[in-house]
C-alpha cells in the first residue's frame, strides 16, 4: 500500500525537465490515463455514439418496419395462394365427379351399343339362316319337280301313243279357248 501512497506524493514532485523517463509502476499510472482517456472519450464521444447509435437503432427500426411489411405481404400471398387452392380442390372435385359421371355414361352407352350390335347380329344370323333354309328347300323341290316331271314325261311317252297325244293336246286347246271366253 505504500507503493500506492508514493505515487500520489511524487504528483507533487516532477522531475526535471531535461530528463525523460518511463514510469513502470502499474498501480500508479494506468488508473490515472485510463480514467483521463474515458472522461475525454466520453465528453467528447458522447455525441458521436449517440449518433451512431440513434443510427443503429434507425437502421434496426427500418428492418423491423420492412420485416414486418414483408411478413404482412407474405401472408397476403398465402392467404391468396390458399383461396386458389380452395377454388383449385374445388373444380378438381367437379371434374372428378364429372368425369365419373361421364365415365359411367360411356360405359352405359358401350354396353347399350354393344348389345344392339349383339341383337343385330342374332337377326342378321337368323335372316342368313332362314335365307339359306329357303334356298336349300327350293332347290330341294325345283331337284323333286324336275324329278318328277322327268319321270312323268317318261311315263307319259312311254304310255302315250299318237291318238292319244293328238286328244291330249286338243283337250289342252279347247281348255285353253275357254279360258279366253271368261277374261274377255
Amino acid at each position: 500500500m505504500k507503493n500506492v501512497t508514493d505515487s500520489f506524493v511524487s504528483l507533487g514532485h516532477w522531475p526535471s525537465a531535461g530528463s525523460f523517463g518511463f514510469n513502470t509502476d502499474i498501480l500508479a499510472t494506468n488508473p490515472i490515463n485510463l480514467s483521463v482517456v474515458l472522461g475525454v472519450l466520453i465528453y467528447f464521444g458522447k455525441g458521436v455514439l449517440n449518433d451512431l447509435l440513434d443510427n443503429r437503432k434507425q437502421r434496426i427500426l427500418s428492418t423491423i418496419r420492412n420485416s414486418e411489411e414483408l411478413r404482412r405481404g407474405a401472408v397476403e400471398q398465402l392467404e391468396r395462394a390458399r383461396a386458389r387452392l380452395r377454388k383449385v380442390e374445388i373444380e378438381a372435385d367437379e371434374y372428378r365427379m364429372n368425369g365419373y359421371s361421364e365415365i359411367e355414361r360411356e360405359k352405359v352407352n358401350l354396353i347399350n351399343a354393344a348389345c344392339d350390335s349383339l341383337e343385330r347380329l342374332e337377326n342378321y344370323k337368323n335372316e342368313t339362316l332362314h335365307f339359306e333354309q329357303q334356298r336349300a328347300i327350293n332347290q330341294v323341290r325345283q331337284r323333286v319337280f324336275q324329278q318328277a316331271l322327268q319321270g312323268a314325261l317318261g311315263t307319259l311317252n312311254s304310255c302315250l301313243n299318237s291318238e292319244l297325244h293328238f286328244r291330249t293336246i286338243s283337250v289342252n286347246i279347247g281348255i285353253l279357248r275357254a279360258m279366253e271366253e271368261i277374261t274377255d
